[in-house]
């Protein structure tokens, strides 16, 4: 890759990540859907499958969830250095705004002004969530089938809110199902594809035997 192609990458991390920095107002969960537009959507660094795929195994381990998924979209395109740089464009603008309107923190969350906002902005962060929520719930079930796929998210639900397993937890014990019906699924496909194999051979053994017995 020459030095032009290798510049123009960094500048393009750092302007998707200084904008998912700058717009994704109310916390990590508003984030996600800007992170994923710039990485799936927009530039198409990944696809949908691995964007979810890595959200899952991010949202398993400590730390803010946005960092995290920085991080990788950086690592992901240029290595280590990339994740550093992606990193650091996305927490720059919020860190810059919060030390400029740290003596005015008091004045800000008692204003009427500001809570209108966060109540404006609210709606907009729940459709962007659901959303996404709805597209990798298709994948999903195009994936597993419709009875798995809604069985599944029946289960998690209840996981989640009615026995309040950490969602972590709940992570990791679907990821362990995934790998396991994923090897058996695959081992199965190998024992029958090796099954038929056989009664090829055996079909077409046959009918050898057979046309040499004929010419006998």
């Amino acid at each position: 890759m020459s030095e032009a192609a290798a510049g123009n990458k960094y500048g393009q991390l750092s302007w998707a990540m200084i904008k998912t920095g700058i717009l994704g107002y109310g916390g990590g969960p508003s984030v996600i859907p800007l992170i994923r537009y710039e990485a799936v959507t927009a530039y198409k660094w990944m696809d949908d499958e691995e964007f979810g795929e890595i959200l899952a195994l991010a949202n398993a381990l400590p730390g803010p969830i946005a960092t995290k998924m920085a991080a990788y979209v950086g690592y992901h395109q240029k290595g280590a250095l990339g994740a550093v740089i992606s990193v650091l464009a996305h927490i720059l603008p919020s860190s810059i705004a919060m030390i400029a309107l740290l003596s005015f923190v008091q004045y800000l969350s008692g204003s009427a002004i500001i809570q209108g906002m966060i109540g404006a902005v609210i709606p907009v962060v729940a459709v962007m969530l659901g959303v996404m929520a709805y597209e990798f719930g298709e994948k999903a079930v195009k994936g597993l089938g419709i009875p798995a796929g809604i069985g599944f998210f029946a289960l998690a639900f209840a996981m989640l809110q009615g026995v309040q397993i950490h969602p972590a937890v709940v992570i990791m014990i679907f990821i362990a199902y995934g790998a396991i019906h994923m090897n058996t699924v695959a081992k199965l496909k190998l024992r029958q594809e090796r099954k038929l194999e056989k009664r090829i051979r055996d079909q077409q053994h046959k009918k050898g035997g057979g046309m040499s017995s004929g010419m006998d």
